[in-house]
């Protein structure tokens, strides 16, 4: 079956669009009407007239694109398609915090479950939690859940920090050892590495970007190698938008196999059968709402 062929012809017949995380399998970016990181898709969620999203990523994804939009049907291809990081953090560790630093606002990384967003001051992505957490009204910050984007955002505040001990197993397994090895083997290539990665390789780094981040500083530099210090699934667009330029992973391809769960032939019958829905609570729509839209302001 010609799944791409009848994809189109159902986006029209039902009104719907297809949003695409960069991590996504090439198959799948190919078929995106927005294609981009947590940030973009976010932004796009609220701006599209159509009918029903299907939310290629994982499931805090597609939670936020039904929170800034509920009067859409949100769709995923594959429900069990979840986020390891955004599970290491619960509402009720919130709330424990909030009562031992009673002065400190919330700053939830996008990258939580909805239940945690909605107990949080405001959300932030990789693009933009530098300014986020610069310019929110608090000198005392819980930061949750990934210690490593923390530990980044710190480098550019004096404000106090509290970091939750989560993370992201595809970056903090990338090890300074290897990416060391890597620019041996790579002597001109830059490096590129997401603001997730553990202090001792952002040190190394040559540019901390987010994954759009990634594809606009790769477009306009003059260099023509990359070491990319990220899932490996944005290599695909790196490569199709630069074909005249070399991208390498940094030793062997760093893969988060939840990203990797979703094929063609799974948005093609969650479309046709529309299954699958993102459903969340009203409550938990409204009280997570705030804390994304305060997010989108610093874009």
């Amino acid at each position: 079956m010609d799944y791409t062929k009848k994809i189109e012809e159902l986006k029209i017949k039902k009104n719907a669009v297809i949003m695409v995380h960069n991590y996504q399998q090439g198959e799948v970016q190919e078929i995106a009407d927005f294609l981009g990181d947590s940030l973009d898709l976010s932004r796009k969620a609220t701006g599209t007239d159509a009918d029903i999203i299907i939310f290629c990523g994982v499931r805090f994804m597609a939670e936020t694109a039904k929170i800034l939009s509920p009067e859409k049907k949100v769709l995923m291809p594959r429900e069990e398609a979840g986020c390891p990081m955004a599970n290491m953090v619960t509402p009720e560790d919130i709330l424990t915090m909030r009562k031992k630093y009673p002065n400190a606002k919330v700053v939830s990384y996008v990258n939580t479950n909805a239940d945690v967003k909605a107990v949080t001051d405001v959300c932030c992505t990789s693009a933009n939690a530098v300014e986020v957490v610069k310019n929110i009204d608090a000198d005392e910050i819980i930061f949750v859940p990934d210690r490593n984007l923390g530990s980044y955002v710190k480098r550019f505040t004096d404000k106090k920090l509290i970091l939750w001990d989560g993370f992201c197993y595809v970056h903090d397994r990338i090890a300074s050892e290897e990416v060391l090895s890597s620019k041996k083997k790579y002597p001109e290539a830059l490096l590129l590495v997401h603001p997730e990665c553990r202090p001792e390789v952002i040190d190394i780094a040559d540019e901390v970007l987010s994954t759009s981040g990634m594809i606009n500083f790769a477009k306009k530099s003059s260099a023509q190698s990359f070491l990319i210090g990220t899932e490996e699934g944005i290599i695909y667009r790196l490569k199709k938008e630069n074909p005249e330029k070399e991208f390498y992973n940094i030793e062997k391809p760093r893969i988060c196999y939840d990203m990797k769960l979703t094929r063609l032939k799974d948005v093609y019958l969650a479309l046709k059968e529309e299954k699958n829905e993102t459903i969340l609570p009203e409550e938990i729509i409204n009280s997570s709402r705030k804390a994304l839209e305060e997010m989108l302001k610093y874009v």
